[in-house]
């Protein structure tokens, strides 16, 4: 009978002390607060604690990613990121937009020779985009440019005005059709009501709208992260393109599915990116190249996915000028 008292006492104490130092975490600093829940719960209980999606943490070993169903963080191994990515079912979780950032420095040694006039366009349905192109008279080629989980941001427009810069129509999609997320967890909720049918629709009114309002022989597109993934699904979804571009998008090595491509694929990735890993990169490539799809893949060995985002933690100026580079390269050879 003593051992059951002196085991009552014991789990009693250890309740206790286990109470106490909830209050105290309770009147720890924001951050510390986070970290003490990020130590001891699961990725879901962090959530519903309020702990902001981006500053979620896992176990050694495991990554952090986006459910698509639901829209709830979920700690998962490298190779399972992979696998969800590549179905859909999963999406990248990103730091917190850096408002502070933006691509001025990229452009300012890049800027093309044609002044440039934009618009906010209605392209599809209720949709707005950003139309960006050269004030010269003349036809030019078109291109469609999509953005990352953030929405259609200042940085996506500024991109939309280099481009044009060169020489073509550049219509910057929005395929939310909301206020551009600041936060992840902004962001988590725009991704996660996404419907992919309607962005295919979306992207293909702006393919429409520029051939019927500017007459442009050629259209590209351009994506990048969930917008790259998005590139990838229109050149799936329509077979009038003439140029594809993807910046670590989720992509497939499903021949049956790529064989609607007969246009040249420009692929930029990077060679941390567990996500989207170098090994899927290559089986890609391997099936563009059994399909006789003429392609460019390139993968940056030491940076990670997002690299060439400048509001990014893990923006690599140097890898991102030369991505860029290859871009217009790119858009000039097969569009112009």
């Amino acid at each position: 009978m003593n051992y059951i008292v002196l085991f009552t006492a014991m789990v009693a104490v250890s309740l206790l002390t286990s109470t106490l130092a909830s209050a105290d975490a309770v009147q720890m600093d924001h951050a510390d607060h986070f970290m003490r829940y990020q130590l001891v719960m699961s990725p879901y209980s962090q959530f519903l604690n309020d702990v902001p999606i981006g500053m979620i943490s896992c176990g050694e070993g495991l990554e952090l990613i986006m459910k698509k169903t639901n829209g709830m963080p979920a700690c998962v191994r490298p190779s399972t990121v992979a696998i969800l990515l590549e179905r859909g079912w999963g999406i990248h979780v990103m730091a917190d937009y850096d408002v502070q950032n933006n691509n001025s420095g990229l452009f300012k040694t890049g800027k093309g020779p044609f002044t440039v006039r934009t618009e906010d366009v209605q392209y599809f349905e209720n949709y707005t985009g950003y139309l960006a192109l050269p004030e010269d008279e003349g036809v030019f080629p078109g291109v469609v440019i999509i953005h990352e989980w953030w929405g259609l941001n200042d940085n996506m427009k500024q991109t939309a005005e280099e481009i044009a810069s060169h020489g073509y129509v550049v219509l910057a999609v929005d395929l939310f059709g909301k206020e551009p997320a600041t936060t992840a967890e902004e962001a988590r909720l725009w991704i996660s009501s996404f419907d992919p049918e309607r962005g295919v629709a979306n992207m293909n009114g702006a393919v429409d709208y520029i051939r019927t309002n500017y007459h442009s022989d050629k259209i590209g597109s351009v994506g990048w992260c969930f917008g790259g993934g998005q590139s990838l699904a229109l050149a799936l979804n329509n077979s009038d393109m003439d140029a594809t571009v993807i910046y670590y998008g989720s992509i497939t090595s499903d021949k049956e599915q790529l064989s609607s491509i007969t246009w040249p694929v420009l692929g930029i990735f990077a060679g941390l990116d567990t996500g989207i890993p170098v090994e899927s990169v290559e089986e890609f490539k391997r099936s563009l190249e059994e399909l006789q799809i003429e392609n460019e893949i390139y993968i940056y060995q030491n940076v990670n996915h997002g690299f060439a985002n400048p509001s990014g933690q893990r923006h690599a100026p140097g890898e991102t000028q030369d991505a860029w580079k290859k871009t217009i390269a790119f858009l000039h050879d097969t569009l112009q």
